[in-house]
């Protein structure tokens, strides 16, 4: 199939990221500011959108000071690299599309790397059309063009997602388009919809120049996935319990933040990332909290029998092989607890 053999070679390119030292395990020496404070490096999961916010808030309220913690945040070039970069050393923590990490864990393409909670208790994947392209539903999607980055988790989840959509993926033609193209190539309608994070959607519309974005959400119809995990190495999650414990909660308390306060959180953005648009981030953070939150009481938690779930409609897909659990996947003694 197209999409995997796309995902292959993504995947592929993870042997080529640098390693470079890391030292979670050491304290900083240089200033009083610093002293005692552990360092670790945290990536974006891809670039500095709006949906990023959470960690730059969470240094700028000094949330992961309170946690003994110096972090460095680093942009994310996105799942695969953001993998390769943790298991290699070079990266300590990262958020990941929780479906495209347990896709490539589960087929053996990633080891040494372990997920730790949720930033997202519902998957933000999904497509997106503009107002009278003529899609509103799933079943419009038939005969239509989608275009999607090369081994993006939209275009591999997607023959799942039609299958339980009640449609025919083989009726719809996927065709390559770089990530930064996809919102101009569909406002030039040379794609009919793209894979897209539905939290891109004012982003989406400012290419499009106001025209109105409709978005498909995966999680309308694949109920159980997680939006990003958080994951770390093993050899942290195994020999440093404690740090990630720390990182989680410094973390989770920059998401909350950012939740409660989306305008000051774009502007926090804006002020250590200034390419970023401060109103855009403004509006992703507030399309972002109902897949943050779920129907969780507490954010970051992950439900062993949720993971089990998805797995089992990932394998009935055809898409990992038969007898995976979740402890493969996700360290729920350290992520939070319900």
């Amino acid at each position: 199939m197209r999409a995997i053999r796309g995902f292959a070679a993504v995947l592929a390119a993870m042997s080529v990221v640098a390693v470079a030292g890391c030292s979670a395990s050491e304290d900083t020496t240089d200033g009083a500011a610093g002293a005692g404070l552990t360092k670790v490096k945290y990536l974006t999961a891809f670039n500095a959108f709006g949906r990023e916010a959470y960690a730059f808030v969470a240094a700028e309220k000094g949330y992961f000071k309170e946690q003994g913690l110096d972090v460095e945040i680093a942009i994310g070039a996105g799942s695969g690299e953001n993998m390769a970069a943790l298991a290699s050393g070079a990266a300590d923590f990262a958020p990941v599309d929780s479906t495209g990490y347990i896709l490539t864990k589960a087929t053996g393409k990633v080891t040494g790397v372990t997920a730790i909670s949720a930033v997202q208790q519902k998957s933000m994947v999904g497509l997106m059309t503009l107002e009278g392209y003529g899609i509103t539903t799933p079943k419009d999607l038939e005969g239509k063009t989608m275009g999607d980055q090369e081994g993006a988790t939209t275009s591999i989840l997607f023959p799942t997602y039609a299958k339980l959509a009640g449609i025919d993926a083989s009726k719809v033609q996927i065709t390559p388009v770089n990530a930064g193209e996809l919102a101009g190539a569909l406002a030039a309608k040379k794609a009919d919809v793209i894979g897209q994070f539905v939290v891109g959607k004012p982003l989406i519309e400012k290419a499009a120049g106001g025209k109105t974005a409709v978005a498909l959400p995966f999680s309308d119809v694949i109920k159980d996935l997680y939006g990003h995990f958080l994951l770390t190495s093993d050899k942290i999650a195994n020999e440093q319990p404690e740090l990630a414990t720390k990182f989680n909660t410094a973390l989770l308390k920059g998401l909350e933040y950012s939740l409660a306060n989306p305008a000051e959180a774009g502007k926090i953005l804006n002020e250590a990332q200034p390419e970023t648009d401060a109103t855009v981030a403004t509006q992703e953070l507030e399309i972002m909290a109902p897949y943050a939150r779920g129907d969780a009481k507490t954010l970051g938690v992950v439900d062993a029998d949720r993971v089990k779930r998805v797995l089992d409609v990932l394998e009935d897909a055809g898409s990992v092989p038969a007898g995976k659990k979740p402890a493969d996947f996700v360290k729920t003694e350290i992520a939070p607890k319900a």
